[in-house]
């Protein structure tokens, strides 16, 4: 049987993480064809396939989820 592996999450270096606000989005990208995004705040997390994380970012790249005010 082979052991599944865990996610390796990972904070963006621009997060400004520290005590008196922790608030980061935390991504995992080191299991094959699977990227997990979780809260340092609540410590939940959310999978996404390879392809809907790439999707997502050239989305997000290309402004499709700006919000205006």
């Amino acid at each position: 049987m082979t052991a599944v592996p865990e996610f390796e999450f990972r904070t963006s270096t621009t997060c400004k993480y520290n005590n008196s606000d922790p608030r980061c989005v935390e991504v995992a990208t080191n299991v094959p064809g699977r990227v997990a995004v979780r809260s340092s705040v609540t410590g939940q997390s959310v999978e996404f396939t390879a392809v809907e994380w790439t999707d997502f970012l050239a989305g997000a790249k290309l402004g499709e989820f700006d919000v205006t005010a």
